[in-house]
Formats: C-alpha cells, structure tokens, sequence
C-alpha cells in the first residue's frame, strides 16, 4: 500500500477559510507548510483542518462511477481508440488483469482515505505529544471520520472483496508489508461500527453543505446492510431517513444534476468538486480538486455557439442501446440520463454544432448528467470540472427501502410499492404507471427502477452482482471470478497478498 503512506502532514493543511462564493473544499494548495508531527493537531483549529483532508480522497476517486457504468450492460468505455485509458477498455472487455493502473489507483487512493481517518482516530484522545484537546463538536467531527472511513472500506470491498482492514492507527511501511487480507464479513462489521458511531454523533444538519450528517450515515449504514442481506435491518435503517422528512424528491428530475441542483433538497450525500484553486497534477491521483469524470463522458470536439450549454470532452461511457431501450415510453429520466447528440443537433439548429463522431465503440449517446458544461471549469480545463457527484440521493434510500421491505424476512410489500411508485410517479408525472405486484415480481420490478432512476451514475455493474444478475446480462462475464476486480499486482508484491480466484 505504497500511496497511502505519503506522509500525511504534508496533504492534510488545508485552508478552510470560506466565503459566499467558495465550496467549504476550497484551498490553496501551493501554500508552503513546514511543521513537524509533534507541533501538530495542538488546536481546535488543527483537528478540524485535519478532518478535511480526510474529504480530500473523495474527489480522487471520481472514476469509479466510470467503471460501475462501463463493466455493466449499460455503457461501452468508448474514448479515441482500444488503446485510449487501456485499463478502462479492459475493464469493458473484460480482459482485466492484476496489472491495471486504474484499479491500483482505486485501491490506493481509497487506502489514503483510511490511513488519514486513522491518523485523526489515533489521536482522538490525546495529540502526538500527548495533551487533550477538547473543544465543542468534537464528538461530531469524529462521526464524519468515521463515516468517510465506512465510505473507503465499502467502495473497496465493492470492488475488491476481502480487503486488508486496519482501523486503530495509521500504517507504518513494515506494518503495511505484513498486512493481509481480512474477510469481506469483518470488514463490513467494521463499517457497521463506524456508521452506529457516527449516526450516534452527527447533527441532522450540517452549516457547510456537503458535510457528512445524521441521515447521510443512515443511508449508508442502510446500504451497507442491503449488501449483506440483512434487510429487515437495512429497512429500518432506511426507514429512520425517510421518516425524518428532511430529503424529497425534486419535481424536475434533471435539475439535480446541474450546478443549481447541488446539494438540494434530494441530496443526502455529494463529494463536493470545486474550480476555484486550479492547480493541476497529470500523474495524479490527486489531479485537482475537479471532477475528472466530467471530462472524460463528454463529446468529443464539441463545438457551438449561441448558448448552446455543453462543452467539449473524451468521449468515454457511452450508454448503451440497451440501457435506452429499457425506458418506457413517458419517461422523463431518458432524456436526463441520455444525450442523443445528433438528436440534439436536429432539434436545435441554431446552435450551429459540430462534433466528432466518438472514434471506439460509438452508441451516438452520451452521459448527460454528468456531461460537461460550459463555464463549469477553469484553469487546467479537463481537470477542474465543479460538478458534485452525487453519491447518496433520497430516490436511492426509497428504492434501497422498497427492496429491503420486499426481502425482509416477515415482507412488507405495501411499504416496497409505496416507495417503489413514488420513484415511478416522479419519472412520468402521474400515477398510471404504480406498480401493483407483489413477491419475486415486485423485487425484480424494484431492481429494473434501480436501473432507470441511477442510471449513468455508477451503480448498475454492482447492482448486478449483488442481485446475482451478472450472468446473462453483461457480456464476457465469468461467475466465480469477476464479482470483483483483482487485487492490484503492485499490492501483491508488496505485502504479498493473496490474489482474487480467476486472477492468478
């Protein structure tokens, strides 16, 4: 785990100050700090610098919505070529090794995330020097380091199964070598303790937007039940955020996803994306604090004027015919999700645009609620896109909630169609389209909503295979093998860990 022990101190002091016009992310990243580890986390102040730089990892793994789209049946990894993002167009074919560099990057920096909660959990009680620093809100502060923590074991148990789990302090290199793998079923438990941590802590309001709060922690303790089936417990969970009448549902359903839509009213938990300190990093992982993904679904040499909204991009995460197919006729969420482009061009001919037909793997269709926009970026431009990604929706949790009560063990179909139609009723604006079955025909009704309401948004490939629908849905898929990704060979050489089945 080489990336994950950067000396922290050196990421970690960021500038909080805000305005009326900055994210509270925002941060000069070229300021020169020299400190030592004993002068540090010796204020208020300090700790709560230190906790955002446990945000920070977030914005770093702005692909891995890519590859939830792209090794599903819902989007082809498109871009300028079969070797254009290699790793990503072995991801789609299925072709994916131990040597991928997208996937190392994925691990690591998810393992940042945890070394740098785990700094900040080390030194709950007593700073390196060993004084108490108690201030008001500590406790709170805690719950979102706790949170972001459950955050980075979970996306790396999605993709990589039994994980190495390490939650006492941060790593020192010889611990790193010697860590091993622990089960899938411990690493959950951990993220169970963490989230009952955090809710316990977490106001239900948060001043800064973006900030992690009670309900964001339901929500994903919730789904971290729904993975494990544990859904009589995963429905109460649920049930605790929708009955707080704190989230609802937007009644235009594209307007979430632009720059006006953040962190709203259907918002549970965004990774907040800024462009106002624009520095850039090509080697990353750290490129910006943009949203790389942004870049990469976009047209590729988009041009037009007279307003026209979108801008230019790589041409990667192409939906698919499938996935358009799926939408019944009526519903609104095709056109949010799914940018036709010659469509659009016919339709608004005034904008006089030009594009490059996508050279790999054209569908003619695009990712439209991540799209790139115009005036949405500065300085480095494919690097500082501002566009949230909106991890955690409140259409989500009543679809999270409409499964676990369908697949309790003492069901509750009443409550799953209820959340169920209101997802539907959004979608075409009445209520002629409620779903009435019940049993095995409401589950899988509930699991094809999943699918139209999150679409292009980076859930359907692990839907899929926690549903146990992978097989005969998405092509080259091999069960006993490619429910996860393989442990990166780079992690494997150096604390000799052992490999995912099929990977060797």
């Amino acid at each position: 785990m080489r990336k994950q022990l950067i000396p922290i101190l050196i990421v970690a002091l960021l500038v909080t100050t805000l305005s009326s016009c900055k994210k509270w992310i925002d941060y000069d990243p070229k300021e020169d700090y020299r400190i030592t580890e004993l002068n540090y986390l010796s204020s208020e102040s300090d700790y709560r610098t230190m906790a955002v730089s446990v945000y920070t990892p977030l914005q770093w793994l702005s692909r891995a919505p890519l590859i939830g789209d792209i090794a599903s049946n819902d989007a082809a990894s498109g871009g300028e070529n079969a070797s254009d993002v290699l790793a990503l167009q072995q991801i789609d074919d299925f072709t994916h090794t131990p040597v991928n560099n997208l996937l190392t990057e994925l691990w690591q920096e998810a393992y940042e995330g945890i070394n740098r909660a785990n700094y900040m959990h080390q030194y709950k009680q007593a700073n390196p020097a060993g004084k108490s620093i108690d201030f008001a809100g500590k406790e709170a502060l805690f719950g979102e380091v706790y949170f972001l923590r459950a955050y980075y074991y979970f996306h790396l148990v999605r993709f990589f199964g039994d994980v190495p789990l390490f939650a006492d302090k941060r790593l020192s290199l010889s611990e790193s070598r010697s860590l091993q793998r622990s089960p899938k079923a411990d690493v959950y438990a951990q993220m169970e303790r963490d989230l009952i941590a955090a809710i316990s802590v977490l106001p239900a309001v948060q001043v800064q937007k973006g900030r992690i709060t009670k309900y964001a922690a339901q929500a994903l303790l919730g789904k971290v039940y729904l993975y494990q089936n544990k859904f009589t417990d995963a429905a109460q969970t649920l049930e605790s955020v929708i009955t707080a009448n704190a989230f609802s549902l937007v009644s235009n359903f594209g307007s979430q996803f632009l720059a006006s839509g953040e962190n709203g009213q259907e918002s549970v938990f965004e990774i907040q994306h800024s462009n106002n300190s624009p520095f850039y990093n090509w080697g990353g992982p750290n490129r910006g604090q943009g949203n790389f993904a942004v870049q990469m679904v976009g047209v590729r040499a988009l041009n037009g004027g007279n307003g026209m909204p979108y801008a230019s991009g790589w041409s990667f995460d192409l939906p698919t015919a499938s996935l358009a197919n799926a939408f019944e006729a009526g519903d609104r969420r095709k056109d949010v999700a799914i940018l036709n482009i010659e469509a659009y061009k016919t339709a608004n001919p005034g904008f006089g645009i030009t594009y490059q037909v996508a050279p790999y793997k054209n569908t003619g269709m695009y990712n439209q609620k991540y799209h790139p926009r115009v005036g949405e970026t500065s300085g480095q431009v494919e690097l500082n896109y501002k566009n949230n990604y909106r991890a955690i929706r409140y259409a989500d949790v009543l679809l999270m909630a409409a499964e676990a009560y369908n697949r309790s063990t003492t069901p509750n179909d009443t409550k799953a169609q209820q959340y169920l139609n209101l997802v539907r009723a959004r979608a075409f604006g009445d209520n002629l389209h409620n779903i009435t079955s019940t049993g095995a025909t409401l589950k899988q009704a509930i699991w094809d909503e999943r699918r139209l309401e999150l679409a292009m948004e980076g859930e359907r490939f692990f839907d899929l295979v926690r549903t146990s629908q992978a097989v005969g849905k998405i092509t080259g898929f091999q069960a006993g093998k490619h429910e996860v990704f393989p442990i990166p060979q780079l992690e494997i050489d150096i604390s000799v860990l052992t490999q995912n089945s099929g990977y060797n």
